[in-house]
């Protein structure tokens, strides 16, 4: 038996509510494969937690989760504490601290899910995002200068190592070559004469080594454009850490909706622990009423399974919800069905027992 041990940071909003949702479907999933399983540590770390502790997590946070395997996360951010103290104090503290400089965001338009693009086919919307998740636009780097005066000035500082910009470039490359796709470069070097520029020549250098890679580059005004009159011409993309976050908002609105967009934080080497998470926010309007969508969580604890050398069981997942989608019954409200979050994990978990091999069961 394999057993993995799971860090559980439910968070804020939605985020206990869509979480206990994938941990539904994981736990299913160990209940059927005797061999998996998976040990979960909660960790009662937010908004709230910091309400009343005034921090986001405890002192030794980090410490406490860098001999797990993986971090399951819900959502970050609620009413009363600024954006910037629930991203930096918690989200970004524990991509930054362990190294998880991979972000991966699947834009797939799987059966079943709507699209509000006309005349499009469902194969001509399957893009992997690879956005850099460490440094670059979201470092963290700058000042703020005779703040208060008339001649206040703020830096915000933009942070492209040798290092970090040719490692996330190297992992696409890898990916691509891997899937057999091409790869697609978003920068913006017309208008960012350093930074961006310098991003540009590490990906020419870098290609030189995978001539076997088909690749293209766009200014993200231009993909972002493109990513809606022709999305079949991106396959594998690699961005920086800004541009990524942007465009993959752009990609989910194009293959379903928030509800079903997952991406996981990944330290390639293993080294610490990667983090898997849905990137919809808290949606504090609707917590704890039971109408949040619980789709982009399962999907990303798929991406937890795949990460954990499951890739069966994360392909499985993926196809239990596309299955539940077409079926059209059970679905939260924002994909115009009356069920509720655990209605929809339940179905989705009912239907992954359907599709388990009966030999594993055995």
């Amino acid at each position: 038996m394999s057993t993995y041990k799971i860090a559980v940071i439910a968070g804020d909003g939605i985020g206990p509510e869509v979480l206990q949702e994938g941990i539904k479907v994981l736990d299913k999933i160990s209940e059927l494969d005797g061999s998996l399983k998976l040990e979960y540590t909660y960790f009662p770390w937010g908004c709230e937690y910091y309400t009343k502790h005034g921090v986001m997590m405890d002192e030794d946070g980090i410490e406490k989760l860098k001999d797990f395997d993986a971090i399951f996360l819900g959502a970050v951010g609620f009413p009363g504490v600024p954006d910037h103290i629930s991203l930096w104090d918690l989200l970004l503290k524990i991509r930054k601290s362990f190294d998880q400089y991979i972000n991966i965001r699947p834009i797939k338009l799987i059966k079943g899910a709507p699209c509000p693009l006309k005349d499009v086919k469902r194969e001509d919307i399957d893009m992997l995002f690879i956005r850099e998740n460490s440094e670059g636009e979201y470092a963290g780097a700058g000042d703020w200068l005779f703040k208060g005066k008339e001649n206040e000035v703020v830096l915000q500082t933009g942070v492209f190592s040798r290092k970090g910009t040719e490692r996330v470039i190297r992992y696409a490359f890898e990916t691509a070559r891997k899937e057999g796709k091409s790869l697609t470069s978003i920068s913006k070097g017309n208008a960012l004469n350093y930074s961006m520029v310098f991003w540009d020549q590490v990906f020419e250098e870098v290609a030189k080594e995978y001539p076997d890679v088909k690749t293209a580059s766009y200014l993200v005004d231009a993909a972002a454009m493109l990513m809606i009159t022709d999305p079949k011409r991106f396959e594998v993309v690699v961005t920086s850490n800004l541009f990524g976050d942007i465009l993959t908002d752009l990609g989910a609105a194009l293959a379903g909706g928030i509800g079903l967009a997952a991406g996981a934080n990944v330290n390639p080497e293993r080294t610490f622990p990667s983090m898997f998470e849905p990137i919809h926010g808290s949606a504090p309007d609707i917590a704890g009423k039971g109408l949040a969508n619980p789709l982009a969580t399962i999907w990303s604890a798929s991406q937890l399974l795949d990460f954990l050398g499951y890739e069966q069981y994360g392909k499985l997942v993926l196809n239990a919800v596309e299955e539940l989608l077409v079926e059209g019954k059970v679905l939260t409200p924002d994909m115009k069905g009356t069920s509720s979050t655990s209605e929809v994990g339940d179905r989705v978990a009912s239907i992954v027992s359907s599709l388990v091999p009966s030999s594993v069961v055995e």
